[in-house]
């Protein structure tokens, strides 16, 4: 079967290895199963802001990677015109190649899907979906102006409907994104939840590699991986551990962030204010990611309000690292994994009071950590394993 995957977010694919992408797993899964493969993304590495040149394969299957100008802020009408030029160039692209048997195709971006959706429906190709955040209600979440908000998204919210409407198959990273979409599907009335997940084996691989920042033999640690945006709530992380001061082991806590993002600075401010111990590493590549969180003792996993309603990408390495989260996430399918596989404990959203109990809760018992870690760990190997979870997207392909 000749499969065409379209995906824009697939990391460095100069370096694929440094990093965890999805669609690049689904299709070493393919093509271990016999299937012909391509792959058409961008030129443009959206978690680097910055242009690659020179790739034209990946193992066994050509990549084609379009042009795109890029942007620098995530929420710009920059990006929204970046995304219109790339799927300007899918559309010429589709017209020269190969008809493929199966389009997959993720979104967002909604353009990019938009071409692909309309090139299987005027061939009648195979269309799976893979849901990987909705748009435009993630920036919805950015941008709140009562009535002008609804009016300025109108044009994407339909596309949006456009997309899942035409999908043969939809698959999507968590339930909530599944049910958004058959809501307005005419004949779907379930969809297949395949979390991102992780290679478990790649990640334990990875532990013993030397971390971002060495850790004192008598450090306990708090570990935050992930962007650095207003989704995330690292300020009350920050004053939940303020509230720890009068605690015999603060002078061992430290906080260290993996990330990069536009509210970068303001946290380092806030945390020099402070006088806390905080170290933000900035982007790690994967694997230097993973040694580093496993240094941790605990995970944290701050949402803010109204934000990030799914399953996202830190959980599954939360999870694999078999350390316990501390989750202030509203999203009710995380919450109730947590309590599921007692791999954590579920705070208050905003609350660094309830925080920074929990917190001490879990540094004052050691045996609990451990406890909760091992839940943590199967939880991981349950529902996060890329290796037995991403079965199900394979047979999507090939139903």
């Amino acid at each position: 079967m000749n499969v065409l995957i379209v995906a824009e977010y697939l990391d460095n694919i100069q370096d694929p290895k440094t990093y965890n992408s999805r669609f690049l797993t689904v299709a070493d899964m393919l093509i271990d199963a016999g299937h012909k493969v391509r792959i058409v993304t961008t030129d443009f590495i959206h978690s680097a802001k910055r242009h690659v040149s020179g790739v034209t394969s990946y193992k066994n299957c050509e990549l084609t990677t379009l042009h795109e100008p890029g942007y620098w802020k995530n929420v710009s009408l920059k990006r929204f015109y970046s995304h219109w030029v790339l799927s300007r160039n899918l559309k010429k692209w589709l017209k020269t190649t190969q008809r493929p048997d199966v389009i997959y195709c993720a979104v967002p971006s909604l353009d990019f899907a938009y071409q692909a959706t309309r090139y299987a429906k005027r061939y009648g190709v195979k269309f799976v979906l893979d849901i990987q955040d909705l748009w435009p209600e993630a920036f919805e979440m950015v941008f709140r102006i009562p009535v002008l908000t609804n009016i300025l998204f109108a044009p994407l919210r339909w596309k949006a409907n456009q997309i899942y409407r035409s999908a043969d198959r939809i698959v999507a990273v968590s339930q909530t994104f599944v049910n958004r979409a058959v809501q307005v599907h005419e004949t779907k009335k379930e969809g297949t939840v395949v979390y991102l997940g992780t290679n478990l084996e790649r990640f334990d691989s990875y532990k013993a590699l030397p971390p971002a920042v060495e850790k004192r033999e008598e450090e306990l640690r708090l570990g935050y991986v992930g962007t650095l945006g207003h989704s995330y709530d690292l300020k009350t992380v920050m004053d939940a551990m303020a509230r720890l001061q009068d605690k015999p082991y603060y002078r061992r806590l430290r906080l260290v962030v993996a990330g990069d993002g536009p509210l970068r600075e303001s946290f380092e401010e806030y945390a020099t204010a402070k006088s806390l111990a905080v170290t933000f590493t900035g982007m790690l590549p994967y694997p230097q990611m993973v040694a580093t969180l496993c240094t941790c003792d605990i995970a944290i996993n701050p949402i803010k309000k109204n934000s990030a309603g799914s399953i996202i990408n830190k959980h599954a390495d939360y999870a694999a690292s078999g350390i316990p989260v501390i989750n202030s996430q509203e999203c009710q399918e995380y919450r109730d994994l947590v309590d599921l596989y007692g791999m954590g404990l579920n705070v208050a959203c905003e609350d660094a009071y309830d925080m920074a109990e929990k917190i001490d809760c879990l540094l004052e018992d050691e045996s609990l950590r451990v406890r909760l870690g091992l839940g943590a760990r199967a939880c991981a190997e349950a529902k996060f394993n890329r290796t037995f979870c991403y079965s199900e997207i394979i047979e999507a392909i090939e139903a």
